[in-house]
């Protein structure tokens, strides 16, 4: 079966349009100095516990992904016996 991709180019392309200015104008901001939250955190050490935490909960969600995989796995595997 062939498919037609053709006859929607032009509007995924009047789509694309709109996402290609916005990209273009975030680029187009001029430079501004550090957050000053980001100094504050740094100064006073806090900023490796906020680093911690994140990598903690990325962890976290990563584990528990796994471990869904492996039980969807397992009844996949039941399913089809």
């Amino acid at each position: 079966m062939k498919t037609k991709f053709f006859p929607h180019l032009p509007g995924r392309f009047l789509l694309l349009l709109p996402l290609l200015f916005a990209a273009s104008l975030a680029f187009a901001q001029a430079p501004e100095a550090a957050p000053e939250m980001a100094d504050g955190l740094r100064a006073s050490g806090k900023i490796y516990v906020v680093v911690a935490v994140v990598v903690i909960i990325i962890t976290g969600l990563l584990v528990y992904l796994i471990s869904l995989d492996r039980k969807v796995g397992r009844l996949e595997q039941e399913i089809k016996k």
